[in-house]
């Protein structure tokens, strides 16, 4: 591995890449800690640090802590990665988007092109709601038409910056832009909450104790670590046969190969949707100043606090758990089913004279691959509601309120390993040896 990053550091393109995105993580970094001009942070941190749920906790982690802070990248790139999400579902609703898409890199690019314009529309909404809500109740001294403008204009424009940003990294960087960017602001908090679990767990104990706790910490990072390594790498392989066919005068064809059928399809993507849906009556509750009642509304949003899950005084508060489960689940289905078209593959197929051993073409390899592809995604999605419960489960039993769960180590193994590949591509092709094969 040590000769390996020598050779990375060697080649004065793949040198210039890495720096390059480093100095881009540094500007996300420092921006993170730049106020949003007259805004009262210290009311703003005050009123997170009284905040039992956990509707906001799940954005400050994807923000690196900007938005308990509220800096001007308070929003962060979350407005980009919904309106990615959005533009990948309405690409299947709308013919216009899908003939987009298949017209190769000109399609791609306007979409793309569209996708900025929904991530700052939805930045501004965004933007315009937390200076409206929190405005009237001291986010913003001695309140005015002016200032809240003033306070739109600095967090679109911060979430805009920072959608340019992963763009830059795209093309002049290694990486997924947009993947860095999130991984630089989960892995900012990481320092923080092992902070919070010494101050937990050992701090104050005994040697013994202490180090039985330390212990147990660190097997439960690793398991859930290698459990998500194991589900980004698992794949179900369908065997294909090619049958021979004469081009000319020679004999074409005959060859075996695969199709790769990951158990993991959707990535994290099923978890960001259970929870964005699960904190979203927590947010609107809030800036509407509606958090603090008592009457039925108040128990069903303790429900959807992942907070109240696995507390043993109140058991019932864990039924929001189930709901959770059950959304995992049907998204992992749902967008599974987006991504990859048993029916458009069993075509492809057949007309390039591929088949499956033993399945006829046609509609029973279609049945064939449908039956194969749902026993695939919901070992998938089990696999992916035990990272994402095993960090509720700690946190309701032992209290362990950290802000890294499933879902951020889900996307730092597959950022990591993602722009591991790309920087192995790279040196391979200058004949080196790559990170993953050392």
């Amino acid at each position: 591995m040590f000769k390996t990053l020598q050779n990375v550091f060697k080649v004065k393109d793949v040198r210039h890449r890495i720096f390059y995105v480093l100095m881009m993580l540094v500007v996300v970094r420092v921006g993170s800690q730049l106020p949003v001009p007259g805004v009262d942070s210290s009311y703003f941190q005050n009123w997170f640090a009284s905040q039992t749920g956990d509707a906001f906790n799940f954005l400050d982690s994807f923000t690196g802590g900007s938005f308990s802070q509220m800096s001007i990248f308070a929003l962060s790139i979350t407005p980009y990665i919904t309106s990615s999400i959005i533009m990948q579902l309405l690409t299947i609703a709308i013919p216009k988007l899908e003939e987009m898409q298949r017209d190769g890199e000109d399609g791609r690019k306007k979409i793309g092109a569209i996708t900025r314009y929904v991530t700052v529309g939805l930045a501004l909404f965004e933007s315009v709601a937390m200076a409206i809500g929190f405005g009237n109740r001291g986010l913003i001294p001695n309140n005015s038409f002016v200032k809240i403008v003033v306070v739109v204009v600095a967090l679109t424009a911060g979430s805009a910056f920072l959608m340019w940003v992963g763009e830059q990294i795209n093309e002049k960087g290694v990486g997924n832009g947009i993947s860095v960017v999130l991984l630089i602001n989960i892995v900012s908090r990481i320092p923080s909450d092992l902070t919070t679990l010494y101050e937990t767990f050992i701090k104050g104990n005994t040697i013994a104790r202490g180090i039985l706790a330390a212990v147990i910490i660190l097997a439960v990072i690793v398991a859930v670590v290698v459990l998500v390594l194991i589900l980004n790498g698992a794949e179900r392989r369908i065997p294909v046969q090619y049958s021979k066919k004469m081009q000319g005068r020679k004999m074409m064809g005959g060859q075996s190969s695969h199709i790769p059928l990951k158990v993991n399809t959707a990535g994290v993507i099923p978890v960001i949707f259970a929870s964005s849906i699960m904190s979203f009556p927590s947010v609107i509750a809030t800036l509407l100043g509606k958090s603090n009642g008592t009457g039925w509304g108040s128990r069903v949003l303790a429900a959807m606090n992942s907070n109240n899950w696995f507390d043993t005084q109140n058991p019932l508060y864990s039924i929001g758990l189930l709901f959770y489960i059950v959304m995992v689940i049907f998204f992992a289905y749902f967008y599974t089913s987006i991504t990859f078209n048993p029916l458009e593959v069993a075509d492809n197929m057949k007309k390039q004279g591929g088949f499956i051993p033993g399945i006829r073409p046609g509609k029973p390899t279609v049945d064939y691959l449908t039956r194969l592809l749902n026993y695939v995604i919901f070992i998938g999605a089990a696999g992916l509601t035990i990272v994402a419960v095993i960090p509720f489960f700690f946190n309701g039993v032992f209290g362990a309120n950290v802000s890294f769960g499933g879902t951020s180590i889900i996307i730092i193994v597959g950022v990591v390993l993602e722009t591991l590949k790309q920087i192995e591509s790279m040196m391979l092709v200058r004949n080196y040896k790559g990170f993953l094969n050392d």
